[in-house]
């Protein structure tokens, strides 16, 4: 039989060391882990070799930009666990590895000190040392390179087992750990940590319609306008404002007023369908204002501490320059017309999607970027995403990572409505933020187990749920036929379950709830096919609550990261309670919830004082940041009662042990 070659991964045998369980790690380290600038990062990770010699394991950190490592000695935690801590200083994608080898000289040390203390004799244990130094006077400089020589006379000359004796071992040893020989080392992969700014942990969103800002309720509004409302966003907390496309609108196939296929005169049609004669998806709708006027909503708003965040939609309108001068981004069907959009049996006359499978993807590619970019240079640093699960992963993977190559602190919220793999796979690719399933997650039990989900310490190194009651899409059923108390109750679950959360308004804080039809989610009179005008001043807005949760979720901490979510028991199948407390213990939160709409609810809750973080059988205080009253309790067991008639929807409890 021939022998098998001594090659490959057999190529260097004398690469004693094993190194397994590298964590935190996506997919074994395929994909970043998703970590906010600031942070201090755990690694951990197995390592062993064969037989009983020293061994010993590094990180190996490489900081954004930066061309060599940064080497950090982990610690052994016992039975070939090792771990250490590593903090990102700055906004980017960090990469790490994990270096371990048999160390000889250390293992010479341990042999040596076990020799001197059984009085062996170890003149030759001693030249074998020598040797050893000798070897790393080549690799030392400085003083410890005049240290190491000393060291190297003294194990060869007289009173050398004096000398190593006290504090000898430890100092030899300390000094040798410098300069290692690391020619038989075993390296791990290498692993990516993408260090995001604040915002993509912990941010809140509201949606608005430029075009329906105009205080005059037949004027088309404009970033002006749209400028002049910022103080009222920022009155409720709000810290991103995302504004859907901002680009002209196609006039072929325009939709018009309760999505109807053929729009009047006058009717403004999707904001969607990209596209005119006045330019595409780096072009301003004229009736917005220009890109000065866009700039100086930029700047207004971030001296508001507000971001603004663009709708980033990969679709056109048949009007779109890039159907006349880029025809092969278009699929044709046998007539020869371009395939419009359809998700059967809804159609899309009024938008084209892109083929991806074009012959010049690389192309579409590479103008697809450019949009991105373009929108970055005008200090948009924050996108939502429209529909991204019906691109190529691939495409998403190299356009994420090329734009925050060149700006890393740029946010991505998918908005893919799909199935879970492929929601996880997108965050996996780089987006930032996901939207989820919570506006169909209702009853008790659903809620439950789908957070569980979301709260899963793997999953949350690479998913960020961003949460929203509402959006221009979606009025779920609970919310049109639940009242006030049904839409109180469902910003409380999405502002204190989420760290990111948002809501479409002013249709939400106004209460907007009446359906195009029966059984649809839709809108009657949706601002996505015409402009609104809305009362921002009505004595019935939930504009002050809004704020008391906003207020809330900015003074906590516990709210201000996905962790440490804890469910606690409740003998009301109504009444949903859990807790969220920050890793220092400093703020702690607990919330209960009526998910019965037109009910008064009471009962028991049970409370898991270690997931609280506190000693549930002594005195805490719970103050309710909605309604400003305060309790004393000083057990597990404890009552509630929440009467939505008397506007009481939820507890939204900050805690704190005597």
């Amino acid at each position: 039989m021939e022998e098998t070659p001594i090659e490959g991964r057999f190529a260097e045998g004398r690469r004693r060391a094993i190194i397994e369980n590298v964590r935190p790690a996506v997919d074994g380290g395929r994909f970043a882990v998703k970590r906010i600038v600031g942070e201090s990062v755990l690694i951990t990770a197995d390592a062993f070799a064969d037989g009983h010699d020293a061994l010993r394991c590094q990180l190996l950190l490489r900081a954004p930009g930066a061309a060599g490592w940064h080497r950090q000695e982990m610690h052994h935690l016992g039975n070939d666990a090792w771990r250490t801590e590593c903090s990102l200083h700055e906004v980017g994608r960090y990469e790490f590895a994990i270096e371990a080898w048999v160390d000889p000289f250390q293992s010479w040390l341990q042999d040596l000190r076990k020799r001197i203390e059984a009085g062996q004799q170890v003149a030759i244990d001693l030249q074998i040392g020598a040797i050893q130094i000798a070897e790393a006077v080549q690799r030392a400089v400085g003083d410890d390179l005049r240290h190491l020589r000393a060291w190297h006379a003294a194990l060869v000359g007289p009173g050398a087992v004096r000398k190593l004796q006290g504090s000898g071992f430890d100092d030899l040893g300390e000094l040798m750990a410098g300069y290692p020989d690391l020619q038989h080392a075993t390296r791990s992969e290498v692993h990516a940590i993408l260090a995001d700014p604040p915002r993509a942990q912990f941010s809140s969103w509201y949606e608005l319609f430029p075009r329906s800002t105009s205080p005059e309720p037949s004027r088309h509004g404009t970033f002006r306008d749209v400028i002049a409302r910022l103080p009222y966003v920022a009155s409720m907390g709000f810290d991103v404002l995302y504004l859907p496309p901002i680009h002209p609108i196609g006039a072929a196939f325009r939709k018009g007023k309760d999505n109807s296929d053929t729009a009047e005169p006058g009717e403004p049609g999707s904001p969607w369908a990209i596209g005119a004669a006045d330019g595409g998806h780096t072009a301003i709708h004229k009736e917005l204002g220009t890109i000065d006027d866009f700039r100086a909503l930029v700047k207004a708003a971030q001296e508001l501490g507000i971001d603004l965040a663009l709708d980033i939609a990969f679709q056109c309108s048949p009007d779109h320059p890039y159907a006349q001068e880029h025809p092969s981004w278009f699929k044709a069907r046998p007539d020869g017309t371009i395939q419009y959009a359809e998700n059967p049996p809804k159609k899309y006359q009024d938008i084209y999607p892109f083929d991806f499978s074009s012959h010049d993807w690389r192309g579409l590619w590479r103008e697809l970027k450019r949009v991105v970019e373009y929108w970055c240079e005008q200090g948009v640093r924050i996108f939502r995403v429209d529909n991204p699960h019906t691109k190529p992963f691939a495409f998403w993977e190299w356009m994420i990572t090329e734009v925050k190559r060149q700006f890393p602190e740029t946010i991505f919220l998918s908005e893919a409505f799909t199935r879970p793999k492929v929601m996880y796979r997108l965050a996996k690719l780089g987006f930032s933020q996901s939207y989820t399933y919570f506006s169909w997650r209702n009853q008790k039990k659903e809620l439950i187990e789908y957070f569980s989900e979301l709260s899963d310490p793997d999953r949350q190194n690479y998913f960020r749920p961003n949460l929203w009651p509402n959006t221009p899409d979606i009025l779920p059923e609970h919310l049109q036929i639940g009242g006030p108390a049904a839409f109180k109750a469902r910003l409380v679950l999405a502002a204190t379950l989420g760290a990111n959360y948002g809501i479409y308004g002013p249709a939400f804080e106004r209460m907007e709830h009446r359906p195009a039809k029966a059984g649809s989610e839709e809108y009657l009179h949706s601002e996505k096919y015409e402009l609104r005008h809305w009362n921002l001043d009505s004595p019935d807005s939930l504009r002050d609550f809004i704020s008391a949760v906003n207020r809330t979720r900015r003074e906590q901490r516990a709210l201000q990261a996905d962790r440490n979510l804890v469910f606690h028991d409740t003998d009301n199948e109504h009444l949903l309670c859990y807790s969220k407390r920050s890793d220092d213990h400093s703020s702690r939160v607990l919330v209960v919830v009526n998910l019965n709409y037109h009910a008064e609810q009471h009962g028991f809750i049970a409370l898991n004082g270690p997931g609280l973080g506190i000693n549930v059988n002594r005195d805490f205080q719970l103050r309710d940041m909605l309604s400003g009253e305060s309790f004393t309790w000083s057990q597990p067991r404890n009552y509630v009662e929440l009467d939505p008639h008397a506007g009481k929807s939820a507890h939204v409890f900050v805690v704190t042990p005597r």
